[in-house]
């Protein structure tokens, strides 16, 4: 019925057939909700059904980058060490994918019923090692009064589980008890405490235990492979591809909190200091590796006493084109302060793609050191005197550091400019001195045909004069890249940049990595992700700690 029949042209209708006409109606209309209802929830599963369909064909392909890696002809040329660090980030990969899988299998169970949860496919029984002490703890319901009034409920039963957990210099069991209780009569059924939930459901590892490999792995540099040694050698014997598991799958879980916080970093703010750093990536087919960047944005606005918390974000890519940071900084408007890599004049041009034209402020530490580099042995006045001219500059930014903007501007237009205009004609001056060719000469003329970036500093009191804290953060993931040679896959890579940029941007809130990572898994293993992801940044933490009410941007209300 295409229009609503009005019942009030016919008054004398008798009650009966005014009733039976009504409920005719509703339970037309309750049909039509039920058929919305049903082509909604077709449409979603179709969109999931596609999502997984593609995360299958991404989990296959990983599979056959594992079996390349460790069947393939060309594998054998590997040093051993160098195949179980390639098959470590693989097999992280591969955790991580099924990870997505297993939420995605999981919203299309639950898409008919909201309420109900998808079980979790059984693992089989694993006993851990009996020699690892027990702490049992016992979880007693809130209420075991019988609701039939007998008084109390008698217990009859138990759940036991074990978990893997870890303390400073020893591994224990926590063993969770769940009492049951029921009716002493029978009237009643049976009380029992909700298990407790966990970030990596049905495995052996608490929160704290996946906190202290993360942490002994990304900010200690320490590869899967010895810290599996350390464990065996405390009583806990652990394969390595258990431990990649394990970090594979809590990454897929931080992801959402890292991208987020790669949104936080860009919004606010009118200064970003952006770096690359090289992130080798083992090529299986080839038994090589390819080389992969972590690029890094970072936000500190302490220079001028900005509101905002400092952080950085690391963004795994295959490559070094300007395509990448054009990509990465998209929606960013204002200035960058990078060396000069020539991937970034992209971004200054009137069709940049993300955004309006960025402003460049070059790196006055980038060219002092291009300056020491080219020094003859046998020593160059230029250089000598360049080097002076440099540190006078550092001396008033030393003096103005944590002022407003508009002190720093004024400063710098009263005393650094006329330094800078000499700078510049001392150098022009000198560069005819030089031969192009040499070194010195190449150096010289990296700074004068770049004079508008480094001159940026002089009239904005939020750009400093170098990208140094940039260079700093990027360390961590240097050390880890030395010690761990290369990651074993992209997802690998891209692992690595999740837990460097958490890590991160603890150090730079004064927050331990350690009990931010704890915090987070508690957190994320209860829901929290759902409630209020902007709490679960490390700025946030680091407030929460001083007792400081943060806002959605991450400023002290």
């Amino acid at each position: 019925m295409s229009q609503p029949f009005d019942l009030s042209q016919f008054p004398d209708l008798p009650p009966e057939v005014i009733n039976a006409f009504e409920a005719a109606q509703f339970e037309l209309s309750v049909e039509r909700a039920a058929r919305i209802h049903e082509q909604a929830v077709v449409a979603e599963k179709t969109l999931l059904i596609a999502d997984l369909k593609a995360l299958v064909a991404k989990l296959e392909g990983q599979v056959a980058q594992h079996k390349r890696a460790m069947f393939g002809p060309k594998s054998e040329k590997l040093d051993p060490a160098q195949l179980q660090l390639a098959l470590e980030d693989i097999e992280t990969a591969i955790a991580e994918t099924r990870e997505d899988i297993a939420k995605v299998e999981e919203k299309i169970d639950t898409l008919d019923d909201p309420e109900k949860k998808a079980p979790r496919e059984p693992r089989k029984p694993r006993v851990l090692p009996e020699n690892l002490p027990r702490i049992e703890r016992v979880i007693e319901p809130e209420i075991i009064a019988c609701p039939c009034g007998c008084g109390d409920m008698v217990r009859i039963g138990e759940d036991r589980s074990e978990r893997i957990d870890v303390v400073p210099a020893q591994y224990r069991v926590i063993v969770t008890i769940r009492p049951k209780y029921a009716c002493p009569k029978g009237r009643a059924g049976v009380v029992q405490a909700r298990a407790p939930a966990h970030l990596l459901e049905g495995s052996w590892p608490t929160e704290a235990m996946l906190a202290h490999i993360a942490v002994a792995k990304h900010s200690e540099h320490m590869p899967l492979n010895r810290q599996a040694r350390v464990m065996a050698r405390h009583g806990f014997p652990v394969d390595r591809s258990v431990l990649a598991d394990w970090m594979g799958r809590v990454g897929a879980h931080i992801a959402p909190v890292v991208d987020r916080m790669a949104v936080l970093l860009k919004s606010g703010t009118s200064r970003l200091y952006v770096d690359e750093t090289t992130a080798p990536v083992l090529d299986p087919g080839r038994g090589k590796t390819k080389t992969g960047y972590l690029w890094a944005v970072l936000r500190d606005d302490r220079g001028w006493g900005g509101p905002l918390p400092p952080g950085v974000v690391f963004h795994y890519r295959p490559g070094r084109s300007g395509e990448h940071a054009e990509e990465i900084l998209s929606g960013f408007e204002g200035t960058i302060q990078v060396d000069a890599y020539g991937g970034y004049p992209r971004l200054s041009k009137p069709d940049r793609t993300g955004g309006k034209p960025l402003e460049l402020a070059f790196c006055w530490s980038h060219g002092r050191r291009k300056l020491i580099e080219a020094k003859p042995e046998a020593g160059s006045p230029i250089v000598d005197e360049a080097l002076v001219r440099i540190a006078a500059l550092y001396k008033i930014e030393g003096e103005i550091r944590g002022q407003d903007p508009e002190s720093r501007s004024k400063t710098r237009q009263e005393r650094s400019r006329p330094l800078v205009d000499a700078f510049f004609a001392w150098l022009e001056a000198q560069a005819c001195r030089v031969s192009r060719k040499s070194n010195l000469g190449k150096a010289m003329a990296y700074m004068l045909k770049r004079q508008n970036g480094f001159r940026l500093f002089l009239d904005d009191g939020h750009v400093d004069m170098d990208s140094n804290l940039v260079e700093n953060a990027i360390r961590s993931p240097a050390m880890n890249r030395r010690n761990a040679l290369f990651a074993g896959h992209d997802e690998g890579g891209r692992n690595w940049a999740r837990f460097a940029s958490l890590i991160g941007t603890c150090k730079l809130n004064g927050v331990k990595p350690y009990a931010y990572l704890l915090d987070l898994f508690t957190k994320l293993a209860n829901g929290h992700l759902d409630k209020d992801i902007d709490t679960l940044m490390p700025w946030a933490y680091a407030q929460a700690q001083n007792g400081i009410t943060m806002s959605t941007s991450g400023t002290p209300l």
